[in-house]
């Protein structure tokens, strides 16, 4: 028989868990990356926010392969993990390819509460598709703003190739100036 005790120690352990979960959602969104045109989480950030070891995550993701077609992850290439080695210098290093991060979209993570059966699974993959939902809505409201980012920073490039087009010339006439085969010049003056 359940008490009134009972039922408020329940009460109290679930706004516990809720508060922690509210924690990570907040920093759900910085462990989002753009790949392939999609937002993803890799799978060292998942280990993380589930606190299981990375070992035991792509072991239970290899187990259960069927249920994560291409759509849903995928594995970084090398030049994909250099490059984001380079905006986030405090990735893990990814020796091989056997050791490669997995990146899951949206529906990956969300296949991954059916993989990892335990609470805390459950509890972070809500936080996860809440924070998915979020980001997709500030997106959506967002749009002229983004639109506007864009066309800018294609301005910019555009004018950064123009520069890099008279820089590159400037330094080709330095270079015919002071090589060193060159004829040297009569001199200019009164001779006698």
């Amino acid at each position: 028989m359940v008490t009134i005790c009972d039922h408020k120690e329940k009460i109290k352990e679930n706004r516990e868990k809720t508060m922690n979960i509210l924690i990570r959602e907040d920093s759900v969104a910085s462990h989002v990356s753009f790949i392939r045109n999609e937002r993803v989480i890799l799978d060292f950030h998942l280990a993380e926010m589930y606190q299981t070891e990375i070992k035991k995550l792509k072991q239970a993701i290899r187990r259960n392969m069927e249920r994560f077609p291409l759509d849903f992850m995928f594995q970084l290439s090398q030049k994909e993990y250099e490059q984001l080695r380079v905006k986030f210098p405090s990735l893990p290093l990814g020796r091989s390819e056997r050791y490669l991060p997995f990146a899951f979209t949206e529906q990956g993570v969300a296949m991954l509460s059916s993989v990892l059966n335990s609470d805390r699974a459950i509890q972070v993959n809500i936080a996860i598709m809440r924070a998915f939902v979020q980001m997709r809505r500030f997106i959506e409201n967002n749009k002229d703003i983004l639109a506007k980012v864009q066309e800018l920073e294609d301005t910019m490039q555009e004018r950064f190739s123009k520069q890099d087009d008279k820089i590159k010339d400037i330094l080709d006439v330095i270079k015919y100036l002071v090589r060193e085969d060159s004829k040297p010049r009569p001199q200019v003056g009164f001779q006698t």
